[in-house]
């Protein structure tokens, strides 16, 4: 009789530990790590047809309706990043060591946003904080209806790409019809609209080109000033040949549409 009883206890225990390993594997793999881009539910849905409205009005409202819960996602998703870089800054202040899943991380983001990785500590994570920021959903929104033609373009039809960006592999994407014959970029194609909103907040967010949309925005943050999208279209003067006139344009239509961006 004592030896089923312990038998039985054995048992019992072994099932116990059992389903804590099981339960610990599955929360581990259903727990997303910080770094995981987000993907919003309509993601991979097709690209809503733009051109079947007849009333700018209702067009305009479809157009920013789709977009923006995407736009807000993301910028969740910088806020994030923020704050743990943030973290870590602390951490470097207070002389504290970094744990082997921090120096991961913080790796990993290095490459992301392009940070030079042999610069001292604190150096790398100040340069990380003026990159790793949010973008105003109304210059998002007004650059993806400018670049793409309100969702109409091909590039944003047929592979999410609102946002006129560019790779440099071919087969990456869309070979442009108006291409020079010497050039070889294509407009690039994405999987899903997450990607291609990522990549593109990801692009002003650590490309040369818009060093100064960003030093704009920490002149703000600095001042406690509300970092808007007009403000920041003036850091966009590369993004467009047309300079001057391509900032003055995303501008005016910010303030034309507010009804629109400010839903």
């Amino acid at each position: 009789m004592h030896k089923r009883e312990t038998f039985k206890i054995v048992l019992i225990t072994l099932g116990v530990l059992a389903v804590i390993v099981i339960n610990a594997i599955i929360f581990k793999e259903g727990t997303p790590d910080i770094l995981d881009v987000p993907q919003t539910v309509k993601a991979n849905k097709p690209v809503p047809d733009f051109s079947k409205y007849t009333q700018i009005v209702e067009k305009k409202a479809a157009f920013f309706d789709y977009l923006r819960p995407e736009v807000e996602k993301q910028n969740a998703y910088l806020l994030t990043l923020r704050h743990y870089v943030q973290t870590l800054y602390r951490k470097a202040l207070a002389d504290e060591s970094f744990s082997e899943e921090d120096i991961s991380r913080l790796a990993w983001l290095e490459k992301e946003y392009r940070v030079d990785a042999e610069l001292p500590l604190k150096t790398r994570l100040l340069n990380l904080l003026q990159k790793i920021d949010v973008l105003p959903v109304e210059l998002v929104l007004v650059q993806a209806a400018n670049e793409s033609a309100w969702g109409t373009s091909r590039f944003a039809r047929k592979g999410y790409n609102f946002f006129g960006l560019w790779c440099f592999t071919k087969g990456c994407g869309f070979v442009p019809n108006r291409r020079n014959d010497d050039a070889s970029h294509e407009v690039a194609k994405f999987e899903n609209l997450s990607q291609a909103t990522y990549t593109y907040m990801r692009n002003l967010n650590r490309h040369d080109a818009y060093k100064d949309l960003r030093e704009i925005r920490s002149r703000l943050r600095a001042n406690q000033i509300a970092i808007s999208g007009v403000a920041l279209a003036e850091g966009l003067m590369k993004y467009s040949e047309r300079g001057a006139a391509y900032v003055e344009e995303l501008q005016n239509m910010i303030k034309y549409n507010e009804e629109f961006l400010s839903e």
